[in-house]
């Protein structure tokens, strides 16, 4: 699934990408009033439903664990958290896509 995306949005930035598959954070602003934000849900909701599966169980390794637990710490809550993952997970294998390379844990490690 995320090689048919890739593959289509090749030419476009990450954040594209991200909005494409309705993980970005959608303002809910007025005037002077800031409101919560929530997702814009855009796109296919299989795909989200499917990065989030695949944020939880990358929230168990080794390499995305101190990520996971580093955006508990900041108050998020465990689905907002997930979400977060879910997002950098999608960055991270556009940009894999995009320069043609293989992942490297210990690159990810080193920026948690």
């Amino acid at each position: 699934l995320l090689v048919m995306i890739f593959g289509r949005m090749h030419k476009l930035s990450a954040d594209a990408v991200v909005a494409f598959t309705g993980l970005d954070p959608r303002p809910n602003d007025s005037g002077n009033k800031t409101g919560q934000r929530r997702l814009s849900k855009r796109g296919w909701p299989e795909i989200r439903r499917l990065l989030y599966a695949a944020a939880m169980s990358a929230a168990r390794t080794k390499t995305w664990n101190g990520f996971y637990h580093a955006q508990r710490e900041k108050g998020l809550s465990t689905t907002a958290a997930l979400i977060v993952l879910a997002r950098k997970l999608l960055r991270v294998a556009f940009s894999l896509f995009k320069q043609k390379s293989n992942f490297d844990a210990s690159i990810v490690a080193g920026k948690t």
